[in-house]
């Protein structure tokens, strides 16, 4: 058994940690994954050489660099099942939330709640991808992958369009208050979230710490959306709304990204 510690400059959520566990997952020589999602390292035990597990690596675009390999006699790991249910109790939290925000982002006619609840539906797919696809073959893992990643360029593209016809056109001001107080309950759905995520270091999983730290893009988000909402009420105008709902797209788009790389 070898040891090969790789650095994943770019691995700062348990989300990279799942792409990076699908990416890997046809190849049979390995044995384990280890994350340390804090120091964003990668500790690969596997047998055979490192060539193919190094290029998979690679292509995933995360920053990834192999440091060092070493021989090892460990040759049991411990798994922890309790984590599936966690990750279903996140995906449950994030998709429920991208019903209620893109439900009252309609009503309210605000963008900037529309495209958090893309980015709401991103995080789901994220977990929902290895989730739904467990025993599956690799196949259907990249099969999955492929729908969700041209699924949400397609609802942000959507959003794009409807975006720019509200710039051009003399639209009814969205409802300040509905963004405010529906971003403070998605702000809340997030910190239960890494709540969740939390639990697991309890029960010896170290890397989930880190969503505490790095899982700060939604919550920014949130933030946004809710300046956002106190700009539309004292400007009377709705561009502060469109602004955010764009660079939200933006970030739903690479994230979508991302995920189809895994279908390839």
């Amino acid at each position: 058994m070898k040891k090969t510690v790789f650095e994943i400059t770019k691995m700062d959520c348990p989300s990279e940690e799942n792409l990076i566990r699908m990416k890997l997952d046809g190849i049979s020589s390995i044995a384990n994954l280890t994350f340390d999602i804090p120091n964003r390292k990668l500790t690969v035990f596997h047998s055979g050489e490192i060539n193919l597990i190094e290029k998979s690596v690679i292509e995933l675009n995360l920053g990834g660099k192999k440091i060092s390999t070493t021989q090892t006699n460990q040759t049991e790991f411990k798994e922890n099942e309790n984590q599936k249910k966690l990750l279903w109790s996140v995906l449950a939290i994030n998709f429920a939330f991208f019903i209620i925000e893109m439900t009252t982002g309609i009503i309210s006619k605000s963008m900037g709640l529309v495209a958090d609840s893309l980015d709401m539906l991103a995080d789901s797919f994220v977990y929902g991808i290895s989730l739904l696809a467990v025993g599956g073959t690799v196949i259907k893992k990249k099969r999955i992958a492929k729908l969700a990643g041209y699924f949400q360029i397609a609802l942000a593209i959507i959003g794009f369009v409807e975006v720019l016809r509200r710039f051009f056109e003399d639209e009814k001001l969205p409802d300040f208050s509905t963004m405010i107080i529906i971003s403070i309950f998605a702000l809340i759905a997030n910190g239960i979230c890494l709540y969740i995520l939390q639990k697991s270091k309890s029960k010896e999983e170290a890397h989930m710490r880190a969503s505490m730290i790095f899982t700060s893009n939604d919550v920014i988000i949130n933030l946004g959306v809710i300046i956002a909402g106190i700009l539309v009420h004292y400007l009377g105008s709705n561009k502060p709304d469109l602004i955010i709902g764009t660079i939200v797209f933006v970030l739903v788009i690479q994230g979508a990204s991302r995920i189809l790389k895994l279908s390839k």
